[in-house]
């Protein structure tokens, strides 16, 4: 019998599978666009009143006391709703659910960068469909795959651009498959998107996530909405126990106690945003148009306004050669103290390039 090595066991082509990668630590972290001004105060008390309680235990199995405030925000059923280990968990078990091996996924190009590596890893193929020149989603062209899963993502990542209803609607209407449409950056984007409606849509599936407005990314929280037949069969791939019990509880805290801290601290890092995005024109640097937490830059000195960035402390996301943009850097909103201190610094660069 031959042995193999220890890189030649897992599956062929597996091996070409990225392994995520978020940097060095920096003392003021811009780089994931998650809140910048912490956790909100409901559900650090709920973590606090937690400690050394219930580890003992599993969690729900499917999150049930999640899945019921979600329902209740949403107006729909409780069996509209799935839970998972962030919004990422939900994709990927949705991926697994509803295509087989050797399927096609369509998705606008660039997205989130995990959702080409969730395809591969359940080996699925993506399909990459260029956006528009508005950086908008293209129908046509997504749909014209023929794949038998779509992903939207609406506002974008990392582009932060959002696509027009009607554009998302085409989709839903004509798609063979499941559509996804993922909603992570929903709270900034001053419009109710489509959680509510996704039970009505039949095919389509509406992910979120507590990572970003809510300040609980430490903690992996996302939902999804759906028909009751989507939801079940995603939660048979999902399998059970995979939210644990206190991020469950800090995240009904969040959504409910903490409801008027999070729309607060959502309109201020819009508004800074929308300060950092006219700094930034100012200084020759041209922001997207963005209906998130974040501005993307493309320019091509990202890779040295970046290094220049993280050796004061701050990390932003550089992206290299994205497609139709070049390199392109990512950085979140935050306090306005913050934001001049990253604009110093890049003054700086620019001055000195």
């Amino acid at each position: 019998m031959t042995q193999r090595r220890a890189d030649q066991l897992a599956r062929e082509g597996f091996n070409a599978i990225p392994r995520y990668s978020s940097g060095a630590d920096v003392e003021i972290d811009l780089s994931d666009n998650t809140n910048a001004w912490g956790t909100p105060p409901a559900a650090r008390s709920v973590l606090r009143a937690a400690a050394g309680t219930g580890a003992a235990r599993y969690p729900d199995l499917y999150g049930e006391s999640l899945k019921r405030t979600v329902a209740d925000r949403a107006g729909i059923s409780p069996a509209c709703v799935v839970t998972g280990n962030g919004s990422d968990d939900v994709l990927d078990c949705a991926i697994r659910a509803f295509a087989a091996p050797g399927d096609t996924i369509a998705h606008p190009d660039p997205t989130f960068v995990m959702l080409p590596v969730f395809s591969r890893i359940n080996n699925i193929r993506p399909v990459p469909v260029p956006l528009t020149a508005d950086y908008a989603m293209d129908a046509d062209a997504l749909l014209a795959t023929g794949a038998r899963i779509i992903y939207l993502c609406s506002p974008n990542n990392p582009t932060g651009t959002a696509t027009p209803a009607d554009v998302i609607r085409k989709v839903i209407a004509h798609a063979p498959g499941l559509v996804i449409v993922d909603e992570a950056y929903a709270e900034f984007a001053g419009v109710p998107g489509l959680l509510s409606e996704a039970p009505s849509l039949e095919r389509v599936l509406v992910c979120r996530t507590f990572s970003k407005a809510y300040g609980l990314a430490g903690l992996r929280v996302g939902y999804g909405t759906a028909t009751p037949a989507i939801i079940e069969t995603i939660e048979r791939s999902r399998g059970p126990y995979k939210l644990n019990i206190f991020a469950e509880r800090a995240a009904v805290a969040a959504m409910t106690d903490d409801a008027g801290w999070v729309v607060e601290r959502a309109a201020e890092a819009v508004a800074n945003r929308v300060r950092l995005s006219d700094a930034l024109s100012a200084m020759g640097l041209s922001a997207l148009p963005s209906a998130t937490n974040f501005l993307l830059v493309p320019t091509p000195k990202t890779v040295v306004l970046a290094a220049r960035l993280r050796a004061n402390g701050i990390g932003i996301r550089a992206f290299q050669n994205l497609p139709g943009l070049g390199d392109a850097m990512r950085i979140t909103a935050g306090p306005w103290p913050v934001m001049e201190r990253v604009l110093s610094v890049i003054a700086d660069g620019l001055e000195g390039s």
